[in-house]
């Protein structure tokens, strides 16, 4: 890889069920670093407050589209990718479909490997009247997420779609892995409850310039990653580039 010659604009990228809004501290917490020439934050369409375009895709494939075009926006600017959780995943897809696009990524907490069992697992969790009942404070704070970008409810049934087609066809299989020579950092927390860091261990050797790491103590959710142990993560990854 060329040498970084100047910092890096980082483009931050949400989960599923996620909005631009909920990834704002991360994007603090990293401005406030050295780091990085500038700090992007994308919403993808159908979350948050941005509705779907004119397709209508809710699939992956659209989503490692619009991070194409956010990174393509920077111009000369090298961009490192960080993506939370499906984030993560749609990044990975993006450099696949479009090699040297991106710097380098980093992802947390992203299911790397889809099988029908584990996404028809993921899908059923979605379900709108279970959640309004069995856990009604976050139907709510859905609902304040969603509320410009066509309501939690269809947010949510298009992700249990989108679920069950990763599972049915994973666009990223080994042979699309190793597509991607971009330098990878794959973060696993100890504590979460939907990825394992074997998974991340497996595909990391599968993409050729990757690396995963196991985050000590930390959950799934992103509100609850410690927000120093993240930048120190990205700095550092930000850092190795520049000795490659």
């Amino acid at each position: 890889m060329t040498e970084l010659n100047a910092r890096p604009v980082l483009l931050i990228v949400h989960g599923a069920l996620g909005s631009g809004a909920q990834m704002e501290p991360v994007a603090a917490a990293c401005r406030a670093s050295a780091a990085f020439a500038s700090v992007d934050v994308l919403e993808l369409p159908g979350h948050g407050s941005t509705p779907l375009d004119a397709s209508g895709a809710f699939t992956m494939s659209a989503f490692a589209e619009v991070i194409r075009t956010r990174v393509a926006s920077h111009g000369a600017h090298l961009v490192v990718v960080f993506g939370y959780s499906m984030g993560g995943y749609a990044a990975l897809l993006a450099e696949a479909t479009h090699p040297g696009l991106c710097a380098g990524i980093v992802t947390l907490g992203t299911m790397v490997t889809w099988t029908p069992e584990v996404a028809e697992g993921g899908a059923r969790r979605l379900n709108v009247e279970g959640i309004r009942t069995k856990v009604p404070a976050f139907a709510e704070a859905l609902s304040l997420r969603h509320a410009n970008g066509g309501g939690w409810e269809l947010t949510l049934e298009r992700t249990a779609t989108l679920l069950r087609s990763l599972g049915a066809a994973p666009p990223l299989t080994p042979d699309v892995y190793a597509r991607v020579r971009t330098p990878v950092l794959l973060m696993v927390g100890s504590r979460d409850d939907s990825v394992t860091l074997a998974e991340a261990e497996t595909v990391a050797q599968q993409l050729g310039r990757a690396e995963a790491v196991g985050l000590d103590d930390v959950p799934h959710p992103i509100e609850k990653v410690p927000l120093d142990v993240l930048v120190s993560r990205l700095t550092g990854f930000v850092s190795s580039l520049t000795r490659e």
